[in-house]
C-alpha cells in the first residue's frame, strides 16, 4: 500500500507561513541533521511520486532505505518546506527554476542527482495542430518565471512567435520581437494551465501537470519540447549542507538504477524520459 500524505490547502498554506517566520537561517535544522528516522521527501504526485513510491514499495527495504513521500500540488512550498527542516529533501523541479527560486527566496536548495525530464507541451482543446490556432488566439503560460520563458522558447522554436534576441531564462511577453498570430497570453499559476484549457485556445502545459489530467505528451501535445541537450531534468534535492546524509546518498543510488529506469519507460511511454 502507498504511505503518501496528500496535503490539504491549509496544510500547505501553513507551511508557507511558517517558512515566512522562520526559515531565513542559513544552516540546516535539528530535524535535518538527524539521519535516523525516515527520509521525508516533498514530491509533485505526478511522475516525482509515483518514480519514489515505485522506489518505496520495490527497491527501498533491500537497501534498508525507510522512505516517507509527501505530495505537493505546487511549485512553492517543497522547497520552503526542505529549507525550514519540514522535510528533508524534495523531488520536483529544474536547475532553471531552483536557481530562480534561491536567489528570489533566499533559499539555499541544492541539486543532488538528475533523474528525468517531462517534455513542457502546447495542448488546446479547440484546434488539433498549432497551425490552427486563429489570429488573436489565447494562449495559458505558467505565470513564475522560468517556466514562462520555457513556454515562449517552446512556441519560438515551432514557429508561433520570435523572441528578442538575447531573451533568456526569464523572458516574458514583452520580449516577443513578432507575433504573426498576434497571440494573446494568459498568465497563471502552473497548477492551473491543464485546467484553463476549456476557457483558452491553447495552454503550454508542464509535463507532471498534463500526465495528471490524463494527457499523453507524446501523443496530444500540439507541439512538445526537445528533450535533446535540455536543461530542464527534474533533481532529487536538498539544503545545502544534507547532501552527505546517508538517507540521501542510498535515494539518488536507487533513483538511478537500471530498474527505475525501466519503471519510467514502461509507465510514461516517452511522456517522461529518464535523464541517466
Amino acid at each position: 500500500m502507498r504511505n503518501t500524505a496528500k496535503l490539504t490547502t491549509a496544510v500547505l498554506a501553513a507551511g508557507a507561513l511558517t517558512f515566512g517566520l522562520g526559515a531565513c537561517g542559513s544552516s540546516g535544522s535539528d530535524s535535518a541533521s538527524d539521519t535516523s528516522g525516515p527520509l521525508v521527501v516533498a514530491a509533485s504526485p505526478t511522475p516525482h511520486a509515483e518514480i519514489l513510491n515505485y522506489v518505496k514499495e520495490n527497491l527501498a527495504k533491500k537497501a534498508g532505505l525507510d522512505l516517507e513521500v509527501k505530495e505537493f500540488q505546487d511549485y512553492i512550498v517543497p522547497n520552503t518546506a526542505t529549507e525550514d527542516g519540514s522535510v528533508d529533501a524534495n523531488y520536483f523541479q529544474n536547475q532553471p527554476y531552483l536557481d530562480d527560486f534561491n536567489k528570489k527566496r533566499g533559499t539555499h536548495i541544492v541539486p543532488v542527482v538528475t533523474v528525468h525530464l517531462e517534455p513542457l507541451g502546447l495542448y488546446s482543446h479547440k484546434v488539433k495542430s498549432a497551425d490552427a490556432l486563429k489570429s488573436g488566439a489565447t494562449v495559458a503560460v505558467p505565470n513564475d518565471a522560468v517556466n514562462e520563458a520555457r513556454s515562449l522558447k517552446l512556441l519560438a522554436a515551432n514557429g508561433l512567435i520570435t523572441l528578442k534576441d538575447g531573451a533568456g531564462s526569464e523572458a516574458t511577453p514583452q520580449d516577443i520581437a513578432k507575433n504573426p498570430k498576434n497571440l494573446k497570453f494568459k498568465e497563471v499559476e502552473a497548477a492551473q494551465t491543464v485546467r484553463s484549457l476549456d476557457d483558452v485556445d491553447a495552454a503550454v502545459v508542464n509535463g507532471n501537470y498534463a500526465i495528471s489530467a490524463d494527457l499523453k505528451p507524446a501523443k496530444d501535445a500540439l507541439v512538445l519540447e526537445s528533450a535533446k541537450n535540455s536543461p530542464y531534468g527534474n533533481f532529487l534535492a536538498v539544503k545545502e549542507g544534507n547532501e552527505d546524509d546517508p538517507r540521501v546518498k542510498k535515494l539518488a543510488k536507487l533513483l538511478t538504477s537500471a530498474e527505475v529506469k525501466k519503471f519510467i519507460q514502461d509507465k510514461y511511454a516517452g511522456s517522461v524520459i529518464a535523464s541517466f
